[in-house]
């Protein structure tokens, strides 16, 4: 079982999953509950908007998100074994799991995922929307076979793929507010806003991801170009591709601070970006722009992941600062 949950990458799951739940929880739940409505039966109350989605159907969304997620890193070992023995040492696949059985494991996964998605999705009152589990887990099987060997195009897809987490929940969340308000509302709200919440930590959630692949293509230069990898370091270089992540954090944080002073322009939000998140991103550029060996690289790795984790603890702030009246 440890060899599994190590082979699956359980703390990545982890993160997933409690990522879709601060969305819905955190986000969602605050920001609706500041949007007031007069209801069919008593339409000279004012009542504030609540979460729609049934608790157990949003547990099976993120049941569809993580199996899916589990498969692709599940195919992508079974396809990186000669590369992972050059950039890392070892190999889980082919070693302490049969290569047949990972295989088996990574069709039993996506069938547990897909499936969930397509049933949230006929609970949700569009089935088709179930097609998008099923094209994620093809992009995760031919990113694994072939688009992490083309240039940028597996990166562009990682990020994508990963920005998708939060965007399920209001996805999700919202067929369900919008079937419920209006009926039952006397007119309709507009909670377009949880739109902009959620899509602010899925661009975050991009932008950091597509530099972190780009930090780990270096990481793992030597195996890559072994086998004929097209990496952006492969391709342009290591300075070249050093300097594109060093340019990506940077626009990180001028759009962190730009979104700050647009829309929120707050005190506590302005504390919580520059220590949490913008220090240790400034730490990566300074790591990069020092020539950095593996070991550092992988601290810059490993500090990227760590921001993307304090982006996404973000939410509890902004739920505590909703619930609390700190602004």
């Amino acid at each position: 079982m440890k060899t599994f949950l190590k082979l699956v990458r359980w703390p990545n799951l982890l993160i997933a999953a409690f990522t879709m739940i601060l969305m819905r929880y955190a986000v969602i739940e605050p920001v609706i509950s500041k949007i007031t409505v007069s209801l069919s039966g008593n339409p000279d109350e004012l009542v504030p908007l609540s979460l729609k989605l049934p608790w157990y159907d949003f547990l099976i969304l993120i049941i569809a998100t993580v199996s899916i997620m589990a498969g692709g890193y599940v195919i992508n070992d079974y396809f990186d074994i000669r590369a992972d023995l050059i950039n890392r040492g070892e190999v889980i696949v082919g070693t302490r799991i049969p290569r047949r059985k990972a295989l088996l494991w990574h069709n039993i996964l996506n069938f547990i995922g897909v499936s969930c998605g397509f049933y949230i999705s006929w609970r949700a009152g569009y089935f088709w929307m179930g097609i998008l589990f099923l094209i994620v887990s093809g992009l995760l099987y031919f990113y694994s076979a072939s688009y992490k060997r083309q240039f940028l195009v597996g990166n562009l897809v990682v990020a994508a793929l990963i920005a998708m987490v939060p965007l399920l929940v209001v996805l999700y969340e919202w067929p369900a507010l919008y079937r419920y308000y209006e009926v039952s509302a006397v007119s309709a709200p507009d909670i377009n806003i949880i739109f902009y919440w959620v899509g602010g930590f899925a661009l975050f959630a991009f932008i950091t991801t597509l530099t972190r692949e780009i930090i780990k293509d270096i990481e793992d230069f030597e195996g890559d170009l072994a086998y004929g990898r097209n990496t952006i370091p492969v391709v342009t270089g290591i300075l070249t591709a050093r300097i594109i992540a060093i340019v990506l954090i940077a626009v990180t944080i001028i759009m962190l601070y730009v979104v700050w002073k647009m829309f929120l322009n707050d005190n506590i939000t302005l504390l919580y970006i520059s220590l949490a998140i913008v220090i240790p991103l400034i730490v990566v550029i300074r790591i990069l722009a020092a020539s950095p060996g593996k070991s550092r690289l992988h601290r810059a790795s490993t500090l990227m992941k760590i921001t993307q984790c304090t982006g996404v603890l973000y939410s509890v702030v902004v739920k505590l600062i909703l619930d609390l009246k700190l602004v």
